[in-house]
């Protein structure tokens, strides 16, 4: 397995822990529906898979094991298809727009006093989520209320 294919896996599952799980967020980002099916399918496709290539094995009989196999592959890929998008994600650079967004909201943390690292000129997702999480734990609803 290629090195950098598993640094992207890496990336994936901490900014996957790094996103903040704020169903507003889920307006303007994906990686809130990314991560939630992410979640979700790091807990049930490996069941999923188990029952498929079983059943197909038991209704099928022992000829169908390649399909069987290849059913199984799948189901387990699935996962790691949602932590290579976000490992991909966490790496890529911000928009314009996001940049400002992430430097206005990096004053106001400053601002009330807690340290907040302002967005540098190659910033990207991963740096953004940094942000928006220390955020939503310090800032009041009032401010979320707004967007």
């Amino acid at each position: 397995m290629n090195m950098n294919l598993v640094k992207l896996l890496g990336d994936g599952q901490r900014y996957m822990k790094t996103w903040p799980m704020v169903r507003q967020l889920g307006f303007y980002f994906p990686e809130y529906r990314v991560v939630k099916a992410t979640q979700l399918a790091i807990i049930a496709m490996p069941v999923l898979a188990l029952i498929v290539a079983a059943s197909q094995l038991y209704i099928f009989g022992w000829d169908y094991l390649p399909q069987a196999l290849t059913m199984l592959l799948f189901f387990i890929s699935l996962p790691l298809q949602g932590l290579l998008w976000l490992g991909w994600r966490a790496s890529h650079p911000l928009p314009l727009s996001l940049f400002d967004w992430g430097n206005q909201l990096s004053s106001a943390l400053t601002e009330m006093g807690i340290y907040c690292q302002p967005l540098g000129a190659k910033a990207c997702y991963s740096d953004m989520a940094t942000i928006l999480k220390l955020a939503f734990e310090r800032l009041d609803q009032s401010y979320w209320d707004e967007l």
